[in-house]
């Protein structure tokens, strides 16, 4: 038995009971308390408004907002469901990828709850989580089953992914420079919008003409799924500079610009996956109505359905860390307590169950 054995707790004899997921990868603090079946039992979920006045998240500021808010939200949240913390199976919290000061808050105190509870404790990534989030009970009749194509749109991430099988991921496309949140809040900040940028987009494009300005679409129709959005911002920026009383136009024709490659990027991940059962489009901007319109003709022409979160589980949330916590909680995986955060995890260094019988890697 090595240290990383020692360090985590031993699981609970029994059924399993209820899971408790922290996310504070980024300027959301949330807290929620799902069953075992997933039933969500209790959520708190705090959007930290500090950060507008810099047009962006500040980190140092982000980790300090979660260390205050934490704790308050975790009383209010095991009181709502009726919990002690001895009641639960396990502990989830976010661990990567992310933003190390909040990563470090987050599971450090789920590491310390483990501990005072004698219960296990599972680092979850971030990503991962997004990925599974459509496998939740009730979002798909007789539920979401493996391999699916996901579309990971967010504002630090844009990539397609291969879903195998809980911990198998395959990277078929990702952006080569901005993540195509990061560009609608970038085009908002050219818009005079301020900061989040996406949702303001989105309603200013309402009013607006998609047809009006003929921005570009990069990499559309060249091989691979592979993303690019900064030539798109380059020309929305141009154009703005030219048209400055057009800010509708102007936003309703970037955001088709980016429905128009979300679409033909998943198009083409789609052909390189023909066993797929689904299209799955998850991450802060699978709530923009646009892009799903735009994604539902691409599953349509092939035959599938387009499978998305409701908008308030797209974003950052806990009842995703929560869920994919008992996903790996059935499957067996849970984290040595000297699993530490990490603000680059990519997918691929995920651990997937293995065989009955075959030994597994240390804190397993």
């Amino acid at each position: 038995m090595n240290q990383a054995d020692t360090l985590s707790p031993s699981p609970i004899p029994g059924k399993p009971g209820p899971v408790l997921g922290i996310e504070t990868s980024c300027d959301e603090t949330a807290v929620a308390i799902l069953g075992p079946e997933g039933d969500i039992l209790a959520e708190a979920l705090h959007s930290q408004s500090e950060h507008t006045a810099y047009g962006g998240v500040v980190p140092e500021i982000a980790a300090r907002a979660h260390l205050e808010l934490l704790p308050p939200l975790l009383a209010r949240t095991m009181e709502k469901a009726g919990l002690a913390y001895t009641d639960l199976a396990a502990i989830a919290a976010t661990s990567g990828p992310g933003l190390i000061g909040g990563l470090i808050v987050g599971s450090n105190l789920a590491k310390g709850l483990a501990i005072g509870a004698r219960r296990p404790f599972l680092g979850i990534n971030h990503l991962e989580a997004h990925a599974l989030t459509p496998r939740l009970p009730g979002l798909v009749p007789g539920g979401l089953a493996f391999p699916y194509l996901l579309l990971l749109i967010s504002g630090g991430h844009c990539q397609c992914v291969a879903v195998e099988a809980l911990g198998r991921y395959r990277t078929l496309g990702t952006t080569i420079d901005d993540a195509v949140g990061e560009a609608f809040d970038k085009a908002a900040k050219i818009l005079g919008l301020g900061w989040p940028g996406g949702p303001a987009l989105e309603r200013l494009a309402l009013t607006g003409n998609a047809a009006a300005f003929p921005l570009p679409r990069p990499l559309l129709g060249r091989p691979g799924c592979d993303f690019s959005f900064s030539g798109l911002k380059t020309a929305l920026a141009r154009l703005a500079d030219a048209n400055p009383t057009r800010a509708p136009d102007l936003a309703a024709s970037f955001q088709a610009a980016c429905a128009d490659v979300l679409a033909d990027r998943a198009r083409h991940a789609l052909a390189i996956m023909p066993a797929a059962t689904a299209l799955v489009a998850a991450g802060g901007v699978a709530a923009n109505t646009a892009i799903r319109t735009a994604l539902e003709a691409v599953a349509k022409a092939a035959g599938l359905p387009l499978i998305a979160p409701p908008p308030r589980l797209c974003g950052d949330n806990a009842v995703m860390i929560a869920w994919t916590g008992i996903e790996r909680l059935r499957a067996g995986l849970t984290s040595p307590l000297d699993l530490p955060p990490r603000p680059r995890w990519p997918l691929d260094e995920l651990e997937a169950p293995r065989p009955p019988g075959e030994e597994r890697g240390a804190g397993v």
